[in-house]
């Protein structure tokens, strides 16, 4: 998934549309110059929907839309004819979109199984014209309803990724390359800070029949649950992620558990609920390393969380790696 085309966030004004008014209206005709109310009901205007698009990955295709207006619904006339109902709008969203309200940060819906559909705003409902109104009491109702408002509001489309597993590490802990190595996912690799500057998506195929989505999220810095860096715009990804893989290299130049403090303290703070999800470590590049080092380090190793030592460029414990992730993903 390129950069340039991966969108995540987008800002845009919808508009439903209001129904018609009914009609006031009465019967004239040859020899019935005063004859009763046949005013017809408005139209409904045009709903908006969110539908899911499982091709799509990126808002890309919203980037450059400002406003998204349904039509209003036609008013009713005499003769009891009912105004035409105004066409439905659908847009078509990646799984994982989230809609809120741009003014109060309130989560409108939330776009997350395959063709799920969902209202965002409805339509306004047409009015009843007077002819609905007539009754033994009162034969010539000289009122109609208008129709309903239309709802109008800023919406903020942001996309967290749907990943089974989600790589959590700061730039350089080898994200990009394990991806790489287990995934048919072709990122971006370099030995510079975040070279991974969108979020990367792969299946894992674990033993036939068994198979995970694994998404590469772009690198943390220190102070990203406050925007730093990357800062929100990766780590709400992470919020999706059913597992979350913590990787950490072996030539850091901190101790290993001092590295996965401030990567969990990242996470608290930006959102104390993904510390309720399972979790793992991966020790990587550890080819760098021979069994008495990696020995050594073992004590260095935080308590509480199961470790593996991994090397994507030699396989060392790849598959072992991946039956563990399964095994958590099905606990």
């Amino acid at each position: 998934m390129a950069e340039q085309n991966f969108v995540d966030y987008v800002k845009i004004l919808f508009r439903s549309g209001k129904g018609g008014a009914g009609s006031m209206h009465f019967y004239r005709g040859p020899g019935m110059p005063k004859g009763g109310p046949d005013g017809g009901d408005g139209g409904r205007g045009g709903t908006i929907y969110l539908k899911a698009d499982p091709q799509e990955w990126t808002l890309l295709d919203l980037r450059y839309t400002k406003h998204i207006y349904a039509k209003d619904g036609q008013n009713g006339k005499g003769g009891l004819k009912t105004g035409s109902d105004a066409p439905d709008i659908i847009v078509r969203v990646p799984l994982g979109t989230v809609a809120k309200d741009a003014e109060t940060g309130e989560v409108l819906l939330e776009i997350t199984e395959r063709d799920e559909k969902k209202t965002l705003f409805p339509g306004g409902r047409g009015g009843k014209g007077n002819n609905y109104f007539k009754s033994a009491t009162n034969q010539t109702p000289r009122y109609a309803q208008p129709g309903e408002p239309a709802i109008e509001k800023w919406v903020i489309l942001e996309l967290k990724v749907l990943a089974d597993v989600g790589l959590v590490g700061f730039p350089n802990a080898g994200k990009s390359t394990l991806l790489s190595s287990v995934t048919a996912a072709t990122p971006k690799i370099g030995d510079y800070a975040f070279t991974t500057l969108a979020p990367q998506v792969g299946i894992v195929q674990v033993r036939p029949g068994q198979t995970f989505v694994m998404a590469d999220i772009p690198g943390i810095i220190e102070g990203a649950h406050e925007g730093r860096g990357l800062g929100h715009r990766f780590l709400r990804h992470i919020e999706r992620n059913s597992v979350l893989l913590f990787m950490i290299p072996a030539d850091t130049n901190r101790s290993l558990d001092e590295e996965y403090q401030i990567l969990l303290n990242e996470l608290q703070e930006f959102n104390p609920d993904l510390l309720d999800k399972p979790r793992l470590l991966a020790i990587t590049k550890s080819d760098l390393i021979d069994k008495d080092l990696e020995k050594m380090l073992r004590p260095t190793l935080p308590e509480g969380i199961e470790v593996m030592f991994i090397s994507a460029i030699t396989n060392k414990n790849l598959q072992k790696l991946k039956d563990l992730l399964w095994k958590y993903l099905n606990a």
